[in-house]
């Protein structure tokens, strides 16, 4: 079983891979691991005039199931409640915001592999 420690450098170095994927993807990454009371923005990325938050779940190994089966319909409503909060804070407003989910699943032989689903929820 992981411990904790381990659990949070499997999801920083997931969100990490995210990003540059992202980044390739032509995305600019406007803040990550954003937090307020309500929980926690994982990236918030530019994607030509669209507003971008998205969610990143990393798994090590299938024992689990894939890393998007961990993101429940709460989550995303969740997700939507701390995007409007963070373009309150940030004093940002966009015509186009899209909520996107990217699941990591790491491979020991490379960078890993990604499910990158744009405009959930």
């Amino acid at each position: 079983m992981a411990t904790a420690r381990q659990r949070m450098a499997t999801g920083g170095y997931g969100e990490t891979s995210a990003a540059h994927y992202l980044v390739e993807l032509g995305m600019v990454v406007l803040d990550r691991n954003w937090r307020c009371s309500v929980g926690e923005l994982d990236l918030v990325l530019r994607d030509g005039s669209t507003l971008v938050f998205c969610e990143v779940k990393t798994r090590a190994s299938a024992a689990f199931g894939a890393p998007l089966e961990a993101v429940t319909a709460a989550k995303v409503a969740r997700l939507r409640r701390l995007a409007a909060r963070w373009m309150r804070e940030h004093a940002v407003y966009a015509d186009d915001v899209r909520l996107d989910l990217v699941g990591v699943r790491l491979d020991v032989s490379g960078p890993g592999r990604f499910d990158h689903v744009r405009g959930v929820g």
